[in-house]
């Protein structure tokens, strides 16, 4: 007997949802909503696994896959593609793979998700290797598309990882590391763009988040490793000098240009009292972390 998914099921909070009235009904969805974060919190153990075991890859030379179909693929596409600009990580080190290929992001292509064998060729076609980790998003979580992708980096020993916002989700069988935020029954039964994509979308931010703070990415709570490359990040860049320093803001702008627009070496060279080759040289030596270039009693 199949196994009934909640993410299909009716809600009986919501059976009358076309007599409502408008206010009732943005009320009905905002009380379902407000249960997701609860989910996603009943997964921290095993989400705090995935962040340790993702970045000691990553800190090896490994990647991140995400690969998913329609709005589970949408949301791992969205979460890889603001890797780079919110952490300067490579654009290849956080990679989203989504059924149909990039077409399906704006267009449904029917039919995608439904091949065990095309998961796995995509996965192939992007290079996948044993030191990689690859995360099947799934909010059924039997999406034969993503189960074939779990499968054949399982073959090759890279580390799986499965979201689902089902229990006894079938993909699970291929993870070493299963996260599943049980959100129940959405609104309009059967729309996981809703309730699950909510927490597909929450779980991914902690994950990808998590995963650069280890790799030292940030310093206390700020995006340090930002290049600054526009106006818009030149002048967060610029504020967080300010910050890090006591520079006043014409000085500070001198030094970030002095540095080529990299925040971390003008921190260092400022705040060390040493050229800009110098802060590089010892930002190298730390893998970037710029709390480690700091500290060693030279702070």
């Amino acid at each position: 007997m199949q196994h009934e998914l909640s993410t299909e099921s009716a809600n009986p909070a919501s059976v009358d949802l076309d007599v409502l009235s408008t206010l009732e009904l943005v009320g009905l969805i905002n009380r379902e909503d407000a249960t997701v974060a609860t989910a996603v919190a009943s997964q921290a153990p095993v989400i705090a696994e995935a962040i340790d075991r993702v970045s000691e890859r990553l800190a090896r030379g490994g990647r991140l896959f995400y690969i998913g179909a329609g709005t589970s693929g949408r949301l791992g596409v969205l979460d890889a593609s603001e890797c780079p600009p919110t952490f300067n990580a490579e654009p290849e080190q956080v990679q989203g793979l989504i059924a149909g290929g990039d077409s399906a992001l704006r267009l449904s292509v029917e039919g995608a998700e439904d091949s065990a064998e095309a998961g796995a060729r995509d996965l192939a076609a992007a290079g996948i290797a044993s030191g990689d980790a690859v995360l099947g998003i799934a909010a059924s979580g039997s999406t034969p598309y993503v189960r074939g992708a779990l499968e054949y980096a399982r073959s090759l020993s890279a580390l799986c990882l499965g979201l689902s916002c089902n229990d006894n989700a079938p993909i699970a069988e291929y993870a070493d590391v299963m996260i599943a935020p049980v959100v129940g029954p959405e609104v309009l039964a059967g729309s996981t763009r809703m309730k699950a994509g909510t927490a597909t979308k929450m779980v991914l931010n902690t994950l990808s988040t998590g995963v650069m703070v280890r790799l030292g990415k940030t310093y206390g709570n700020l995006m340090v490793d930002v290049r600054a490359s526009n106006r818009k990040l030149e002048n967060r860049s610029l504020r967080m000098l300010v910050h890090l320093t006591g520079l006043p803001q014409p000085a500070a702008r001198e030094r970030l240009a002095a540095a080529d627009g990299e925040l971390k070496t003008a921190v260092v060279a400022e705040r060390l009292g040493i050229d800009v080759e110098a802060a590089r040289a010892r930002l190298t030596a730390v893998d970037g972390r710029l709390r480690a270039a700091l500290d060693d009693g030279h702070e």
